[in-house]
């Protein structure tokens, strides 16, 4: 890369505060829904509503949101962090596999595990008609747990969320306090009580970090616990809008909602007290405990229990109901299924383009160092944290308005009604996503951005390159990776995406997910085995780039 004195200092340079300003403007744009919803917390004319749900099912909302939270909570912890410990301080045959294939859960979206698992597990499922033909068993005669239910919907949860914590504590465990690790060995405890004596102990910021995400993306489900009749917050904010028709009752549970997940967190910082979990044994990271014999064998099967449960068993049955399937609603790779993929892809690409984009830029506004564009960076990164069914009633509250306002003036100036502009197309749907999942996007930039080294650009400044000659000319090729990697999350998201989609999408407009959803929800598991197929491939795309960054950080570990 070349830097020209005379093609720099003939462009214009451009002033940081535009940038500011747009950092601002989309901060407060992202910030809209959250605030949509806040403002009508305290309106009036829900007593009604208000009055039903505290009759009838308010009071299931809540148990049902502490229970599926409290038991989502306890199984990825235990689950991440067991299999966190086996691969990182432990060496056994199938590691290296272990490592990159414990991640492959996270491909498979909530809601198509439960209605895989609901198939096969049902009275006359593969498996129960297995069990009575190979034992002469009749209805009665046997007990068998039911999937559609609170605890199924946990143990499903579990199985696919469990990767969020068992990234982040893998990470701790390999870098730090390898010399603690050592240490304790030295004074003589055992791997089992080295585990829980010390591991556990200075990864716990990792462990709930990693748990604030998985019961995010719980709460934020609603396919899942509408197909198993688990009453939750989610499933009532979507009954308020859609059966009773109350916009502000709907913003009411949204907020009490938003309230919980804010809740959760607080309780967790709380618990921490003034406890501090820093590293003072330097970089040095810990031997591997080599197993053998019983205890590799083990870890191995430890390791396969929730790789075989959260991915693989349920992609054997999707196919198989795939292959099996002769329907044109979605179950086959034609007919419908092209304009589902095309109305998916659309969507995904559009808000995969715009996220990478916004986020260069206010990644960029931020590293200028002015306070605005950093706020506004970390106002942005909030998004991810509002559950989708919040963000699709906060944008559609202040949209709708202004979707009114637009007819009226259109009408006033032009004598016809046009309809509803924004929310008649996908517009407001984007909107909605990139409100939701530009957080992602900023955080991967920004971990690029913070590869870039500081001399590189005050190099091209004294060449007389202004901020934007900067970004277009030493940024932007050095960020070509970390914007693919940004767009392709954000893509895998907007496909996986349920809540908003339903929601918001416009009329005879579906996706695979909402068509998914649709058709498992009329019981017919087997045509919506091929959209639900679909949206699995998909969502293997970043666990490909996950494994390769795992592959490069474990050579770079055996070069030390």
């Amino acid at each position: 890369m070349s830097l020209n004195y005379n093609q720099c200092a003939v462009s214009r340079p451009l002033s940081s505060s535009p940038l500011d300003s747009f950092a601002f403007v989309l901060a407060l744009l992202v910030a809209l829904p959250v605030l949509a919803v806040g403002v009508n917390l305290f309106s009036g004319g829900t007593s009604g509503t208000w009055g039903h749900l505290l009759d009838t099912v308010l009071p299931e909302y809540m148990a049902n949101s502490f229970w599926l939270c409290l038991g989502v909570g306890l199984g990825v912890a235990s689950m991440g962090t067991g299999a966190a410990w086996l691969v990182a301080l432990n060496d056994f045959p199938g590691r290296r596999i272990a490592e990159w294939a414990l991640l492959l859960p996270m491909a498979m979206p909530a809601y198509v595990l439960a209605y895989t698992y609901t198939d096969f597990l049902q009275f006359v499922g593969p498996l129960q008609t297995g069990l009575r033909e190979a034992f002469g068993w009749q209805k009665g005669d046997y007990w068998f747990p039911d999937v559609r239910s609170l605890g199924g919907a946990i143990v499903l949860f579990s199985c696919v969320l469990y990767p969020y914590v068992y990234l982040l504590v893998r990470t701790a465990f390999l870098e730090r306090a390898g010399g603690m690790i050592e240490a304790a060995r030295a004074l003589g405890l055992n791997p089992w009580q080295g585990f829980w004596r010390v591991s556990i102990p200075l990864a716990r910021p990792a462990i709930a970090a990693g748990m604030a995400l998985a019961l995010m993306e719980t709460l934020a489900d609603y396919g899942t616990v509408a197909y198993f009749a688990v009453q939750t917050f989610t499933t009532g904010i979507y009954r308020a809008w859609f059966s009773l028709g109350d916009r502000v009752a709907a913003a009411q549970l949204s907020a009490a909602l938003l309230g919980f997940v804010a809740l959760l967190i607080l309780l967790e910082r709380i618990s921490r007290g003034r406890a501090r979990y820093h590293d003072t044994s330097g970089r040095r990271r810990a031997t591997r405990q080599v197993l053998t014999g019983w205890q590799a064998l083990l870890a191995q099967i430890g390791c396969a229990i929730p790789v075989v449960i959260g991915f693989l068993l349920p992609a054997i049955l999707l196919v198989r109901l795939a292959l099996g399937n002769p329907g044109e609603d979605g179950g086959d790779f034609s007919g419908r299924f092209v304009i589902l993929a095309r109305n998916s892809l659309l969507l995904a690409v559009v808000a995969a383009l715009l996220a990478a984009g916004f986020a260069l830029l206010l990644g960029f506004a931020a590293r200028e160092g002015r306070r605005l564009s950093v706020l506004a960076g970390r106002v942005v990164g909030l998004g991810y944290a509002v559950p989708g069914s919040v963000i699709a009633v906060g944008v559609l509250i202040p949209v709708t308005r202004l979707d009114h306002w637009l007819a009226d003036l259109w009408q006033q100036l032009g004598g016809d009604n046009p309809g509803l502009i924004l929310t008649g197309g996908i517009a407001a749907l984007v909107y909605a996503y990139l409100a939701r999942f530009l957080a992602i996007a900023l955080q991967t930039v920004d971990a690029g951005l913070g590869r870039i080294t500081p001399s590189m650009e005050s190099a091209a400044r004294s060449l007389g390159c202004g901020p934007a000659e900067t970004l277009r000319r030493v940024h932007l090729p050095l960020l070509r990776g970390s914007l693919l990697t940004a767009a392709l999350l954000v893509f895998v998201d907007v496909m996986k995406e349920l809540p908003a989609t339903l929601v918001m999408r416009p009329f005879n407009f579906d996706t695979l997910a909402t068509q998914t959803f649709t058709l498992a929800a009329d019981e017919r598991l087997a045509e919506a085995s091929g959209a639900a197929l679909a949206i699995v491939g998909v969502g293997l795309l970043p666990i490909v780039l996950l494994a390769r960054q795992i592959s490069a950080g474990r050579s770079q570990i055996s070069t030390c």
